[in-house]
């Protein structure tokens, strides 16, 4: 059976980071965008990650430029970004599609895992987020308008 473990994805340093290194760890993996409506919420999910990371959770934010065309800096104007705007300090990866041919493997088995709205496997816009489990398994996924603050209960009944 697949699980996080079985992916590698590329950081937004363009090394690549092996997803075994995340096991035993709560993640909240999330497609973001640095000019998009709900680009607010990185303040939320530095929240959480700040709150719930010395018990093992994490955020991972994977930067997507599929959606209005809302992500359209390079690695370092990302990362730059939101350092400044929002102090984020979890990690991003390098820019990703989730979508369509060129979707990132991580993100077609995400889908697949934990299906949205009336079944659909599509990600719909920015800001979809994938709570995996410490042993590596999607646990829910959550639409964009669902606030990082409305998970926490979900990340406390893994921790």
């Amino acid at each position: 059976m697949t699980n996080i473990a079985d992916f590698t994805v590329i950081t937004n340093r363009g090394e690549p980071l092996d997803l075994v290194e995340k096991q035993g760890s709560v993640l909240l993996v999330v497609n973001t965008a640095s000019k998009c409506g709900f680009t607010p919420q990185y303040d939320g999910l530095e929240e959480l990650h700040r709150r719930y990371g010395e018990r093992g959770f994490e955020v991972l934010g994977f930067p997507c430029n599929q959606f209005g065309g809302q992500e359209p800096g390079d690695a370092d104007e990302i990362a730059q970004f939101c350092k400044v705007n929002f102090g984020v300090s979890f990690p991003l990866m390098a820019k990703v599609d989730v979508n369509g041919p060129g979707a990132s493997p991580l993100f077609d088995w995400l889908k697949g895992e934990a299906r949205g709205v009336l079944g659909s496997k599509a990600i719909k816009w920015n800001f979809t987020k994938f709570l995996i489990d410490r042993d590596g398994t999607v646990v829910k996924r959550y639409g964009p308008s669902d606030k990082p603050a409305a998970i926490a209960a979900d990340i406390e009944a893994l921790l």
